[in-house]
């Protein structure tokens, strides 16, 4: 075997491209970019303080992800919200929590449960306040938790694609006060198939939860 001795450490700082990436795909996430928003090259490159290559470097990599899209003689703009694909979304986080849940019970340690109430707690008080904007947010870091104590990076990242497609739906379809307190209420029913060790429990609970959701938030129009 030789030695690679052209391979040294990579640097743990990011690249230009994967900031404005990670900027950017956070904007688009919590809405300050909107659906249908038009994404201009020159003055995100003058904001950045940045040439424009990693913007367009990043900007690929959002393509490629379906959040942009670039279109000969309109530019770049946000992705719309297919709501057709909303149905086929939800069936993919129902099988995905399932099985999301059913693992994290399996590894379910008192780490996991306080972060999980923490979270809770958090929600209850934006709904107490009114703070509905901040719920989206908190409903991910709750699955993102989840996913996370699975043990699997696929999971995680699956679960992080849908959850990112969900929150751009609701941004045309904002989820209402009532629903988000079932949503509270259906976590807690998480929790506790969690804190008994019940990992079917838990995978019924995860499963049932992005059921009831689905069935608030899409409409069948057939």
């Amino acid at each position: 075997m030789t030695e690679n001795s052209w391979a040294g450490r990579l640097p743990a700082v990011k690249s230009k491209a994967d900031l404005v990436y990670d900027s950017l795909r956070a904007a688009v996430a919590d809405g300050r970019l909107r659906p249908g928003e038009r994404i201009n090259m020159d003055e995100l490159a003058r904001n950045f303080g940045v040439s424009k290559i990693p913007v367009r470097e990043a900007v690929k990599r959002l393509e490629s992800e379906g959040l942009l899209v670039s279109r000969v003689h309109s530019g770049v703009s946000v992705a719309e919200v297919d709501k057709n694909e909303m149905r086929g979304v939800f069936l993919a986080r129902e099988a995905i929590e399932g099985l999301v849940g059913r693992l994290a019970a399996e590894n379910a340690d008192e780490h996991l449960l306080a972060r999980l109430s923490a979270v809770q707690d958090q929600m209850r008080d934006a709904l107490d306040r009114g703070a509905v904007d901040e719920l989206p947010s908190l409903n991910s870091a709750f699955h993102r938790a989840l996913a996370t104590a699975s043990g699997y990076r696929i999971l995680a990242e699956l679960t992080e694609q849908l959850l990112l497609t969900i929150r751009r739906y609701r941004l045309v379809a904002p989820v209402d006060t009532m629903n988000w307190r079932s949503v509270v209420s259906e976590h807690d029913e998480i929790i506790a198939a969690l804190r008994s060790g019940d990992a079917e429990a838990a995978a019924e609970a995860a499963r049932a939860h992005t059921s009831s959701q689905a069935r608030h938030e899409v409409v069948d129009e057939d």
